[in-house]
């Protein structure tokens, strides 16, 4: 299955429910969320940093990944951004592909 990096900021409201429900909590939620969209957490960090969590885990396709994105942020209390990750055996079979990309200006 494809990997997610999924990173996050709270939004006020956002901030105000993790601060009554605690971190616990939101990481079983997240994980029970992924594992409902057919996919599985492989870990959650809480950060105070530009992002406050960052979430790698397996998801079935890019349409599960954008539609559990769409959903976290109608929701409101996060601003979330999705991004897709490769392995360093993925990035081995990457750089097996062979290419005709021409530079500009070539």
């Amino acid at each position: 299955m494809p990997r997610f990096l999924l990173k996050s900021t709270y939004t006020v409201d956002g901030l105000k429910g993790l601060a009554k429900d605690g971190g616990t909590k939101r990481a079983e939620v997240v994980r029970k969320t992924i594992e409902a969209s057919g996919g599985r957490m492989e870990s959650m960090h809480f950060s105070f940093d530009e992002d406050d969590t960052y979430v790698l885990c397996e998801l079935p396709d890019h349409k599960t990944a954008a539609a559990l994105a769409i959903a976290i942020r109608a929701a409101g209390g996060l601003r979330v951004r999705m991004t897709p990750v490769l392995t360093a055996e993925e990035v081995d079979e990457a750089t097996r592909v062979k290419s005709s990309y021409q530079p500009p200006g070539a």
